[in-house]
């Protein structure tokens, strides 16, 4: 779906419903553009496969937006805007890595 194939910078939510895990990540990692990604699961095993494997920048473990503040980067990966063209503080120093922010929250 389009929604998904763009990079859309407001209150829009996009849902794609999937199988299992690696089709998850196969969806997610082969799109052109990687800000942020969710998973929502009781399976730490997945959360750990989820947050190695998933090409975005800011991740989210049963949270909907990774929504980072001050100290953390708010960095995308792929075609992602804020990814490389974005430094702030200490993460200049990492221009040419790729570094992701992951968030989690379990209950």
């Amino acid at each position: 779906m389009t929604i998904a194939c763009e990079e859309i910078f407001g209150p829009v939510l996009g849902v794609i419903r999937v199988r299992d895990l690696e089709e998850a990540l196969e969806i997610l990692n082969g799109l052109p553009y990687g800000n942020a990604a969710s998973l929502f699961t009781r399976d730490g095993r997945a959360a750990r496969e989820f947050r190695l494997r998933v090409r975005a920048g800011n991740v989210g473990i049963n949270i909907g937006v990774a929504a980072p503040i001050a100290p953390y980067p708010f960095a995308g990966q792929k075609q992602s805007f804020f990814g490389d063209l974005h430094g702030q503080g200490m993460d200049t120093l990492y221009f040419f890595t790729d570094r992701k922010v992951v968030i989690t929250r379990w209950f």
